[in-house]
């Protein structure tokens, strides 16, 4: 099933490359009388292995060549056919203008979608739990999909850090992705440095997401993050000041991963239960096993439009808060990105949660 997806993303890419460079090539030959078809053909070729060559050397700035030309060729799948019909209602007029059109709009893509990946928001959430403890509320701070690798690191990690000291959570919850693949990337940025400043006074917790696992590094990724300070839960449960219980789960991709049943027999529930997992799919399991609070990231809201159409069809709940019962679900877009560092129908987001305890 593997192969057959990244053959079926291989077409779909060469179809995707094609097809625009031959609508540039049209648009070049009507309006400039350009003739260099040899090349522009190679500049095509170029362009479009980018982004294979850049993921085999490891290069960042190979790898962010390739994701822009995908984002080029993928949105020109909506826009030229557009400029291609307006051309006709035009009665075969004005190409160079309606060119330049299409070249403007792909100027405020990228303009926006750089604006929105980098740039971070404080997205708040006000919930109420109906269980009796000791302390009277909770502050989180959950972010979930950095990524961190060849395209995010600590530039963006600072970003982060600088929110925490702002907003004095007490205590940080990170479901999932931390990674990109491979943990190489960053112990190479010394990425460590900057993620080990992250502080709170009830600690730091993390689980792992299916992009942790991709490069079979998951357990390297455990121990460095570890190393930093920060707690991440396997399929484990740990009790915050006798008051509350935080369970991570692995994620999916993990298919021996514990169920939640198992995870929770044990405790009790008369305590609040906040659940980190990483994907948002088992919302009716949380609800059946008393959890009061699940925290998920994953779906990235869709990153890039008509990305956030697609999760909101494939999850009960592809972002924001969820009321269920008595469970709530939050699910964040996410602070990094993955592939091309771009976000449009989404934003780049920390999410503060505010807990009232009754």
């Amino acid at each position: 099933m593997f192969i057959l997806a990244i053959l079926l993303f291989l077409l779909l890419y060469c179809g995707m490359s094609f097809f625009f460079g031959y609508m540039g090539w049209v648009w070049l030959k009507h309006s400039f009388n350009f003739r260099q078809k040899k090349t522009y053909i190679t500049v095509v070729l170029i362009f479009s292995l980018t982004i294979i060559v850049g993921f085999a050397a490891s290069s960042a700035i190979l790898q962010t060549i390739g994701y822009f030309w995908l984002i080029l060729s993928g949105f020109g799948l909506i826009l030229l056919p557009i400029a291609t019909l307006l051309f006709f209602l035009l009665k075969r007029k004005g190409i160079r203008m309606i060119g330049f059109g299409v070249i403007s709009l792909y100027i405020l893509i990228f303009s926006f979608g750089t604006f929105y990946a980098w740039s971070p928001v404080l997205k708040t959430y006000d919930i109420s739990i109906d269980k009796n403890v000791e302390r009277n509320d909770l502050k989180i701070v959950m972010a979930s999909d950095f990524h961190l690798g060849n395209i995010v690191g600590k530039k963006h990690l600072e970003k982060f850090v600088h929110l925490i000291e702002e907003t004095r959570p007490d205590i940080v919850l990170l479901p999932g992705d931390l990674i990109d693949d491979h943990i190489d990337p960053f112990l190479k940025g010394n990425m460590g440095e900057t993620l080990k400043k992250i502080d709170a006074p009830l600690g730091v917790y993390a689980t792992l997401g299916n992009h942790d696992y991709y490069g079979s590094d998951n357990e390297k990724i455990v121990e460095e993050i570890e190393k930093l300070g920060i707690e991440v839960l396997t399929d484990e449960v740990t009790m915050i000041e006798n008051d509350f219980f935080i369970i991570g789960r692995n994620d999916d991709t993990d298919k021996n991963r514990d169920d939640i049943e198992s995870l929770v027999s044990s405790l009790d529930s008369a305590k609040p239960m906040i659940m980190l997992d990483h994907q948002p799919n088992q919302l009716d399991a949380a609800l059946g096993n008393g959890i009061d609070l699940i925290l998920s990231g994953h779906t990235h809201r869709g990153q890039i439009f008509p990305g956030n159409l697609i999760t909101g069809m494939l999850y009960e709940n592809d972002y924001g808060l969820l009321k269920k019962g008595n469970l709530h679900s939050i699910v964040s877009s996410g602070f990094g990105t993955w592939g091309p560092p771009l976000r449009l129908g989404s934003r780049s987001e920390v999410v503060t949660i505010n807990v009232s305890f009754q």
